[in-house]
């Protein structure tokens, strides 16, 4: 328990102290001294959650806030993305103001699954499948920490919970949209259709971060190495013949270390959201100039990344060479992403029965 403060002056908020120029919070429930950083600033904001002016301590809006101060600080350890953290931050918008009045232990099976019909209805059955899942990672996250009284994970499916059907994405870009879109796209979105459709990589997640930093030498010639965001594998993709051309033009006679690979004119990170509109347009600019396209459906980034395994696949490369670019467990996964989007004309059984 923390010892009542000598010199009020100090200013600082309720049950945080100032010990060897760093801040601590003691924890009314357990005493326990918690360091909440050297800025004062950031410091009364932590304070101001924990003491809790809301009258919402206990309940889920109050832990799922505690659960995104734990990310940032994983964040911070290098122990989660920035990517995954902002996912959880939209997510839990949508999830307090369903659960946030509930206490941990209110929550049961039939509560997750309502949330989940309410998304359906609302034509958002793949976001609420999200939501679901970041749920379920804040209530493992307080089972391992001990936190709300939870004995068990109610969006678990084990607990009954089944999540919205889900329809696998399976866009193929043929060769002539492509061509198309690359010749009217600008020097950005050109150089991402490339990345994507040559290392088959995640462009929101993986080629947005790379920089001069991820090139390395390996038996004598240079490979792009990483660390897949999603699955933790770590890739090495050979730069030779034109991936290896692109790469090289665009980190420029003399490499900026921390500066992206993809990055704009004035040397700054792409946001996602932003070289996808500019994909957008791109396709827009194509229905509008080429007759033979304009009812071209719409593509991502990511549908490059299938249409490259699929045009592997169909060139003869091994399906085990497809797999070790994706980065997939197992070679079962490989082959359901790449026949997805397999639009070739079945030919007839033809054989001569002498009939």
């Amino acid at each position: 328990m923390g010892r009542k403060r000598k010199d009020a002056s100090q200013g600082l908020p309720e049950r945080v102290y100032l010990r060897s120029g760093s801040f601590y919070f003691v924890h009314r429930d357990t005493g326990k001294w918690e360091n909440i950083g050297k800025d004062l600033v950031a410091a009364r904001k932590r304070a101001e959650h924990y003491n809790d002016p809301t009258g919402s301590y206990g309940t889920m809006a109050w832990f799922i806030d505690q659960f995104i101060i734990d990310c940032e600080q994983r964040v911070r350890a290098k122990d989660l993305s920035k990517r995954t953290l902002d996912d959880y931050r939209d997510a839990m918008r949508y999830l307090k103001s369903f659960f946030g009045a509930m206490l941990p232990t209110e929550i049961r099976p039939h509560h997750v699954t309502e949330y989940l019909d309410i998304g359906l209805k609302a034509g958002r059955a793949v976001r609420a499948n999200r939501e679901r899942a970041c749920l379920s990672s804040c209530l493992s996250w307080m089972l391992r920490s001990n936190h709300g009284a939870l004995v068990v994970n109610p969006c678990m499916r084990a607990s009954g919970v089944v999540r919205n059907s889900e329809t696998e994405r399976d866009r193929y870009v043929t060769h002539e949209e492509y061509r198309a879109v690359y010749e009217v796209g600008n020097r950005a979105v050109r150089l991402m259709m490339e990345l994507v459709y040559r290392t088959l990589q995640r462009p929101e997640s993986d080629i947005l971060f790379w920089t001069p930093s991820n090139i390395h030498q390996k038996a004598g010639s240079p490979v792009l190495r990483f660390v897949q965001n999603k699955t933790k594998t770590r890739i090495d993709i050979s730069l030779e013949g034109q991936l290896g051309a692109l790469v090289t033009t665009a980190i420029g006679a003399v490499p900026m270390l921390h500066q992206p690979i993809l990055h704009t004119l004035k040397g700054e990170a792409y946001t996602y959201d932003g070289i996808s509109a500019m994909l957008r347009q791109a396709q827009d600019r194509v229905r509008r100039t080429n007759p033979k396209l304009r009812d071209m459906a719409s593509f991502g980034f990511r549908d490059l990344k299938g249409k490259g395994a699929t045009d592997l696949w169909r060139s003869g490369v091994p399906l085990e060479r497809i797999q070790a670019l994706c980065g997939h467990k197992t070679k079962n996964t490989t082959e359901k992403y790449v026949k997805a989007r397999w639009q070739e004309t079945a030919t007839p059984n033809s054989l001569d029965l002498g009939t």
